[in-house]
């Protein structure tokens, strides 16, 4: 019997006599981080980078010269995953910072969730020059649209392979671990708990975006369906809906059409500025 299997099945048959015991182990697991290698791919851009920690300990890697893109990885993910994005953006003169999220790489904590990522957004920002854009994968990107909300600052703002609300990540996740509806709902409310908000508020269609964006989904991406690209599309009106036919939910990252899009972004609103002045 395989673990997932062998898990559901206890969660299946304790979830309905002790919900809130198999609540309480599934909000553990959901919200701890395993650390998973590096690709051989993402080890050269890791020997350029140089290594700063801003406040509260939180780790980044930082690259190149010029106006400031923060990045924010997804769920046990890391900066140099975003390396060919990174790469075009250092060739086109500019700074490059990207944070290890909480419980991530070299950022403290054992525990995550998006509410702290997006915190770490903004004291990561606090510490940086103004930033010409926000960049974020999966949670990271729903992070990061959270933070705006919460007071981050930015001329423009990218979200690739992000859920448009929150509360549908945890159903996913309880219906995944075969939670019967009790556990389900005791496990949701242990989690808007420890993060301090109602799930039902972490949602794109409460929020008010009003930079400029692009929002990236590939039709192939397993983890996080495409239909939450729309969602965030419809809630944000000065943005551009980049959906690609193939790229899962990784791959995404590397797409020529993602790194050009990014890269077109910045640079109207650069001319914007310019012309503006």
């Amino acid at each position: 019997m395989n673990t997932l299997k062998w898990v559901r099945g206890v969660n299946g048959t304790l979830g309905w006599i002790a919900p809130k015991r198999v609540a309480s182990k599934m909000r553990v697991a959901f919200m701890t981080p395993r650390s998973l290698p590096l690709r051989d791919w993402e080890l050269p851009l890791l020997a350029n980078s140089e290594r700063i920690t801003l406040r509260f300990g939180l780790s980044a890697l930082r690259w190149g010269q010029g106006p400031t893109v923060l990045l924010m990885h997804g769920w046990e993910g890391r900066p140099t995953q975003f390396a060919a994005l990174i790469t075009a953006l250092v060739d086109g003169g500019y700074t490059v910072v990207a944070l290890d999220g909480p419980a991530h790489g070299r950022s403290p904590g054992r525990e995550a969730n998006v509410v702290l990522f997006a915190r770490a957004m903004l004291e990561a920002a606090a510490e940086l020059p103004p930033l010409q854009a926000v960049i974020g994968h999966s949670m990271g990107g729903a992070s990061a649209m959270l933070a705006v909300q919460l007071g981050l600052r930015t001329e423009t703002l990218v979200s690739i392979a992000a859920p448009a609300r929150i509360l549908g990540v945890l159903r996913g996740f309880a219906r995944y671990v075969g939670m019967p509806p009790r556990a389900r709902s005791a496990f949701i409310r242990q989690v808007e708990q420890d993060v301090g908000m109602r799930a039902a508020t972490l949602d794109v269609a409460h929020y008010q975006l009003d930079m400029p964006g692009l929002i990236v989904h590939a039709e192939d991406d397993n983890f996080v369906s495409v239909k939450e690209s729309q969602l965030i599309h419809e809630a944000w009106f000065d943005s551009r809906l980049l959906r690609l036919e193939g790229g899962g939910h990784q791959r995404v990252l590397a797409d020529q059409r993602v790194i050009d899009g990014v890269l077109s972004l910045l640079a109207g609103r650069s001319l914007q500025a310019r012309q503006s002045a």
